[in-house]
Protein backbone atom coordinates (compact mmCIF):
# COMPACT_ATOMS: atom_id res chain seq x y z
CA UNK A 1 0.00 0.00 0.00
CA UNK A 2 1.00 3.62 -0.37
CA UNK A 3 1.30 4.19 3.36
CA UNK A 4 0.85 1.81 6.24
CA UNK A 5 -1.47 4.24 8.02
CA UNK A 6 -3.88 4.58 5.06
CA UNK A 7 -6.09 1.49 5.00
CA UNK A 8 -9.54 2.96 4.56
CA UNK A 9 -11.24 6.10 3.28
CA UNK A 10 -11.66 7.40 6.82
CA UNK A 11 -7.87 7.64 7.13
CA UNK A 12 -7.79 10.34 4.44
CA UNK A 13 -8.36 14.07 5.04
CA UNK A 14 -11.64 15.65 3.94
CA UNK A 15 -9.95 18.86 2.83
CA UNK A 16 -6.81 18.83 0.68
CA UNK A 17 -4.74 21.33 -1.32
CA UNK A 18 -5.03 20.93 -5.07
CA UNK A 19 -2.45 21.36 -7.80
CA UNK A 20 -4.22 22.07 -11.12
CA UNK A 21 -2.22 20.98 -14.18
CA UNK A 22 -3.64 20.35 -17.63
CA UNK A 23 -2.50 17.12 -19.23
CA UNK A 24 -0.86 15.72 -16.09
CA UNK A 25 -2.21 12.47 -14.70
CA UNK A 26 -1.73 10.75 -11.35
CA UNK A 27 -3.31 7.34 -10.76
CA UNK A 28 -3.57 5.22 -7.60
CA UNK A 29 -0.24 3.47 -6.90
CA UNK A 30 1.45 5.49 -9.66
CA UNK A 31 4.48 7.69 -9.07
CA UNK A 32 4.54 11.24 -10.45
CA UNK A 33 7.73 13.36 -10.32
CA UNK A 34 7.10 17.10 -10.13
CA UNK A 35 9.34 20.14 -10.43
CA UNK A 36 7.87 22.83 -8.16
CA UNK A 37 8.97 26.43 -8.74
CA UNK A 38 5.94 28.76 -8.45
CA UNK A 39 5.94 30.50 -5.05
CA UNK A 40 2.35 29.49 -4.23
CA UNK A 41 3.11 25.83 -4.82
CA UNK A 42 6.40 26.02 -2.95
CA UNK A 43 4.25 27.31 -0.08
CA UNK A 44 1.84 24.40 -0.61
CA UNK A 45 4.64 21.82 -0.44
CA UNK A 46 6.05 23.46 2.71
CA UNK A 47 2.65 23.20 4.39
CA UNK A 48 2.11 19.63 3.17
CA UNK A 49 5.51 18.48 4.42
CA UNK A 50 4.62 19.88 7.84
CA UNK A 51 1.31 18.00 7.80
CA UNK A 52 -0.07 14.90 6.08
CA UNK A 53 1.99 15.30 2.88
CA UNK A 54 -1.12 14.82 0.70
CA UNK A 55 -1.76 16.83 -2.47
CA UNK A 56 -4.67 16.50 -4.88
CA UNK A 57 -3.68 16.44 -8.54
CA UNK A 58 -6.52 17.67 -10.73
CA UNK A 59 -6.67 18.73 -14.36
CA UNK A 60 -7.24 22.37 -15.14
CA UNK A 61 -10.00 22.69 -17.74
CA UNK A 62 -9.31 24.71 -20.90
CA UNK A 63 -10.48 28.29 -20.97
CA UNK A 64 -11.38 30.37 -17.96
CA UNK A 65 -9.07 32.24 -15.61
CA UNK A 66 -5.40 31.35 -16.10
CA UNK A 67 -4.60 31.97 -12.44
CA UNK A 68 -7.68 30.18 -11.10
CA UNK A 69 -8.80 27.78 -13.83
CA UNK A 70 -11.90 25.64 -13.65
CA UNK A 71 -11.16 22.18 -12.29
CA UNK A 72 -12.15 18.72 -13.48
CA UNK A 73 -14.69 17.03 -11.22
CA UNK A 74 -12.44 14.03 -10.43
CA UNK A 75 -8.79 14.11 -9.34
CA UNK A 76 -6.33 11.85 -7.57
CA UNK A 77 -4.64 12.40 -4.23
CA UNK A 78 -0.99 11.56 -3.82
CA UNK A 79 1.41 11.49 -0.91
CA UNK A 80 4.82 13.15 -1.09
CA UNK A 81 7.17 10.17 -0.90
CA UNK A 82 10.33 11.89 -2.14
CA UNK A 83 11.53 15.45 -1.56
CA UNK A 84 14.67 17.38 -2.55
CA UNK A 85 15.50 21.08 -2.77
CA UNK A 86 17.71 22.45 -5.55
CA UNK A 87 20.32 25.17 -5.21
CA UNK A 88 18.02 27.64 -6.99
CA UNK A 89 15.12 27.06 -4.59
CA UNK A 90 13.00 24.60 -6.56
CA UNK A 91 11.48 21.49 -5.00
CA UNK A 92 11.78 18.13 -6.71
CA UNK A 93 9.10 15.88 -5.30
CA UNK A 94 7.48 12.57 -6.12
CA UNK A 95 3.81 11.96 -5.46
CA UNK A 96 2.66 8.38 -5.00
CA UNK A 97 -1.01 8.00 -5.89
CA UNK A 98 -3.39 7.01 -3.11
CA UNK A 99 -6.97 7.37 -4.31
CA UNK A 100 -9.16 9.29 -6.69
CA UNK A 101 -11.70 11.73 -5.33
CA UNK A 102 -14.75 13.77 -6.26
CA UNK A 103 -14.21 17.50 -5.94
CA UNK A 104 -16.63 19.25 -3.67
CA UNK A 105 -16.73 22.78 -2.30
CA UNK A 106 -13.70 25.01 -2.74
CA UNK A 107 -12.91 26.66 0.56
CA UNK A 108 -12.34 30.41 1.00
CA UNK A 109 -8.79 30.22 2.37
CA UNK A 110 -5.96 32.67 2.98
CA UNK A 111 -3.33 30.37 1.48
CA UNK A 112 -2.06 31.30 -2.00
CA UNK A 113 -2.93 27.79 -3.21
CA UNK A 114 -6.44 26.37 -3.49
CA UNK A 115 -8.03 23.92 -1.06
CA UNK A 116 -11.13 21.83 -1.66
CA UNK A 117 -13.41 19.51 0.23
CA UNK A 118 -13.23 16.06 -1.37
CA UNK A 119 -15.07 12.74 -1.29
CA UNK A 120 -12.95 9.58 -1.52
CA UNK A 121 -15.79 7.16 -0.78
CA UNK A 122 -16.76 6.38 -4.43
CA UNK A 123 -13.19 5.22 -5.02
CA UNK A 124 -12.60 3.14 -1.90
CA UNK A 125 -11.32 0.26 -4.06
CA UNK A 126 -8.33 2.43 -5.06
CA UNK A 127 -6.84 1.71 -1.64
CA UNK A 128 -6.59 -2.02 -2.38
CA UNK A 129 -3.17 -3.39 -3.37
CA UNK A 130 -2.44 -3.89 -7.06
CA UNK A 131 -3.55 -7.33 -8.20
CA UNK A 132 -2.77 -9.45 -11.23
CA UNK A 133 -5.38 -9.78 -13.99
CA UNK A 134 -5.31 -13.32 -15.32
CA UNK A 135 -7.50 -12.34 -18.28
CA UNK A 136 -5.14 -9.57 -19.38
CA UNK A 137 -4.07 -9.86 -23.05
CA UNK A 138 -0.66 -8.28 -22.55
CA UNK A 139 0.53 -9.15 -26.06
CA UNK A 140 -2.30 -7.11 -27.58
CA UNK A 141 -1.36 -4.14 -25.43
CA UNK A 142 2.35 -4.41 -26.22
CA UNK A 143 1.72 -4.62 -29.97
CA UNK A 144 -0.51 -1.55 -29.85
CA UNK A 145 2.06 0.23 -27.70
CA UNK A 146 4.88 -0.52 -30.14
CA UNK A 147 2.94 0.99 -33.04
CA UNK A 148 2.16 4.07 -30.95
CA UNK A 149 5.79 4.55 -29.88
CA UNK A 150 7.25 3.87 -33.31
CA UNK A 151 5.07 6.58 -34.80
CA UNK A 152 6.53 9.09 -32.31
CA UNK A 153 10.11 7.77 -32.30
CA UNK A 154 9.77 6.96 -28.59
CA UNK A 155 11.29 4.05 -26.68
CA UNK A 156 10.32 1.96 -23.68
CA UNK A 157 12.12 -0.67 -21.60
CA UNK A 158 10.43 -3.71 -23.14
CA UNK A 159 11.78 -6.20 -20.60
CA UNK A 160 10.32 -4.15 -17.76
CA UNK A 161 7.03 -3.72 -19.62
CA UNK A 162 6.71 -7.47 -20.27
CA UNK A 163 7.46 -8.32 -16.62
CA UNK A 164 5.21 -5.67 -15.01
CA UNK A 165 1.89 -6.64 -13.40
CA UNK A 166 -1.09 -5.70 -15.56
CA UNK A 167 -2.45 -2.86 -13.46
CA UNK A 168 0.98 -1.35 -12.79
CA UNK A 169 1.81 -1.42 -16.50
CA UNK A 170 -1.50 0.12 -17.54
CA UNK A 171 -1.26 2.87 -14.92
CA UNK A 172 2.33 3.76 -15.76
CA UNK A 173 1.55 3.96 -19.49
CA UNK A 174 -1.61 6.00 -18.91
CA UNK A 175 0.41 8.50 -16.89
CA UNK A 176 3.50 8.65 -19.11
CA UNK A 177 2.21 8.56 -22.69
CA UNK A 178 1.45 11.92 -24.38
CA UNK A 179 -2.31 11.59 -24.64
CA UNK A 180 -4.58 14.61 -24.96
CA UNK A 181 -5.89 16.08 -21.66
CA UNK A 182 -9.43 14.79 -22.32
CA UNK A 183 -8.04 11.31 -22.96
CA UNK A 184 -6.01 11.48 -19.74
CA UNK A 185 -9.14 12.44 -17.84
CA UNK A 186 -11.07 9.56 -19.38
CA UNK A 187 -8.38 7.14 -18.22
CA UNK A 188 -8.54 8.61 -14.73
CA UNK A 189 -12.32 8.33 -14.58
CA UNK A 190 -12.50 4.72 -15.80
CA UNK A 191 -14.49 3.02 -13.02
CA UNK A 192 -12.29 -0.10 -12.77
CA UNK A 193 -8.75 -1.12 -13.64
CA UNK A 194 -10.21 -3.46 -16.30
CA UNK A 195 -12.08 -0.58 -17.95
CA UNK A 196 -8.96 1.63 -17.77
CA UNK A 197 -6.95 -1.10 -19.48
CA UNK A 198 -9.55 -1.44 -22.25
CA UNK A 199 -9.66 2.34 -22.70
CA UNK A 200 -5.86 2.50 -22.93
CA UNK A 201 -5.68 -0.26 -25.54
CA UNK A 202 -8.47 1.42 -27.51
CA UNK A 203 -6.57 4.74 -27.55
CA UNK A 204 -3.41 3.01 -28.76
CA UNK A 205 -5.23 1.02 -31.45
CA UNK A 206 -7.22 4.04 -32.67
CA UNK A 207 -3.94 5.92 -33.00
CA UNK A 208 -2.43 3.09 -35.04
CA UNK A 209 -5.51 2.90 -37.25
CA UNK A 210 -5.47 6.64 -37.89
CA UNK A 211 -1.84 6.41 -38.98
CA UNK A 212 -2.56 3.58 -41.41
CA UNK A 213 -0.53 1.07 -39.38
CA UNK A 214 -3.42 -1.12 -38.30
CA UNK A 215 -2.68 -3.78 -40.92
CA UNK A 216 1.01 -4.06 -40.06
CA UNK A 217 2.48 -6.70 -37.79
CA UNK A 218 4.68 -5.27 -35.04
CA UNK A 219 7.18 -7.48 -33.25
CA UNK A 220 7.88 -6.79 -29.58
CA UNK A 221 11.40 -8.01 -28.87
Amino acid sequence: MVASNIRKVQDLPQVIPVFPLEGVLLLPHGMLPLNIFEPRYLNMVDDCMAGERIIGMVQALPGGDRERPSLASIGCAGKITSFAETSDGRYLITLTGISRFLLGEELPVRTPYRQVRVDFMPFEADLHPIGEDEGFDKLRLLHALKAYLDRRLLEVDWETAKAAPAEALVNSLAMALPFEPAEKQALLEAPTSWERREALVALLEIDAASSGDDDETHSVQ
